[in-house]
């Protein structure tokens, strides 16, 4: 199953300056393994060190969030949309 990444400018030095990354994977736990073979290093930026995703990261499944899914066990399904967004605060 082939899932479209957006990537945010952040970690694009991690994907070789890429926006968008195309991967096999059938959940999102399955996906940031699929980052971590295909682009080494990246799970470090994505997952602390439980290997639990990071707080200050959303991750979005065709615009919904994973936090309101399954989480890392949520579903993709082949032309699924993966947005990673990194949190903003500050006031």
């Amino acid at each position: 199953m082939a899932v479209q990444v957006l990537i945010p400018t952040p970690l694009q030095k991690f994907t070789n300056n890429e926006a968008s990354v195309e991967l096999e994977a059938a959940s999102v736990a399955a996906l940031v393994e699929a980052m971590e073979g295909k682009f080494p290093g990246i799970r470090a930026r994505l997952c602390d060190d439980s290997g639990k995703l990071r707080r200050f990261l959303n991750i979005y499944v065709n615009s919904e969030d994973i936090r309101f899914l399954d989480n890392e066990s949520t579903s993709l399904s082949d032309g699924d949309e993966v947005s990673i967004v990194p949190a903003v605060a500050g006031g």
